[in-house]
C-alpha cells in the first residue's frame, strides 16, 4: 500500500491514504464491486459495512470483522466469531458478544462518503445547479458532472500549496482538456442540504468553473 501526504490547506491536517484505492494499486486486476452501508440503530448504536462478494467487512465501535455470508431464511446473513449482521434492503440486525442492535438504518448520505474513503479517497467535494463530485485519490483525481452525465479522470498532480492564503491548488490536463482544482480553507454550506463543511473548493474545467464544498477523508 502506497501512503501519500495530501496537504489540504493551512490549518487543515495533512492527509494519509490508507486505504487501497483498487484502480491505482491492481489495475490489471478484476475486482469485484463493494457496497457500503452506514447503519444508525434505534439504540443509538453506529457501525458501518463494507459488502464485496461473500464477505462483509463490518466496522464497529469495539473492533472490525470480516464475516462469511451464511445460509439465511431471508435477508443476507453475514456471521463469525460472535458476530451476526443480517441485512435486508436498506436496514439491518447486529449482534456482538451477546447484545443485539436491532432496527439500525442506512444513512444514505453518510454511506456515500464512507464508501469513497474506503474505496480509498484522501479528498471528496460536491456542488450543485448542475450537480457535481470530484473525489481525489493518490494517483488519480475523477471528476463527474452534469448529475452524472459526463466523467473525467486526471493523474492527481503535486499540490500547490499557500498556507498564507489557506489554499491548495491541484492543476492537470489530458487529452486536451484542463483542469484546476482550488480548496480554500474556510467554512462552506451545501446550497442544497445546508450541511456544513470545513473546505471552499472550486473546480475549472477547460472554461466552465463548478462551485461548491468538501472535506478530508482521512
Amino acid at each position: 500500500m502506497r501512503a501519500r501526504r495530501l496537504a489540504i490547506v493551512g490549518v487543515l491536517a495533512a492527509v494519509v491514504s490508507c486505504a487501497p484505492d483498487a484502480a491505482d494499486e491492481a489495475p490489471a486486476e478484476r475486482v469485484e464491486p463493494a457496497t457500503t452501508l452506514v447503519y444508525e440503530c434505534d439504540d443509538g448504536y453506529q457501525f458501518v459495512a463494507r459488502i464485496q462478494g461473500e464477505t462483509a467487512w463490518v466496522f464497529l465501535p469495539e473492533t472490525t470483522a470480516a464475516l462469511p455470508h451464511v445460509p439465511a431464511g431471508s435477508g443476507a446473513r453475514y456471521s463469525e466469531g460472535g458476530i451476526t449482521y443480517w441485512s435486508s434492503g436498506e436496514e439491518a440486525l447486529l449482534e456482538v458478544g451477546g447484545s443485539e442492535h436491532r432496527a439500525c438504518a442506512n444513512n444514505r448520505r453518510r454511506a456515500v462518503w464512507e464508501h469513497a474513503k474506503l474505496n480509498g479517497a484522501d479528498f471528496r467535494a460536491v456542488g450543485n445547479e448542475p450537480g457535481w463530485v470530484l473525489e481525489i485519490y493518490p494517483r488519480r483525481m475523477v471528476l463527474v458532472t452534469d448529475y452524472g452525465d459526463h466523467r473525467y479522470e486526471f493523474e492527481t498532480p503535486e499540490p500547490v500549496e499557500r498556507p498564507d492564503e489557506r489554499r491548495t491548488t491541484f492543476e492537470a490536463a489530458d487529452r486536451g482538456l484542463r483542469v484546476l482544482v482550488v480548496l480554500e480553507g474556510r467554512e462552506c454550506r451545501d446550497t442544497m442540504s445546508g450541511e456544513a463543511f470545513e473546505t471552499t473548493v472550486a473546480v475549472k474545467l477547460d472554461d466552465t468553473t463548478y462551485r461548491g464544498c468538501g472535506r478530508p477523508l482521512h
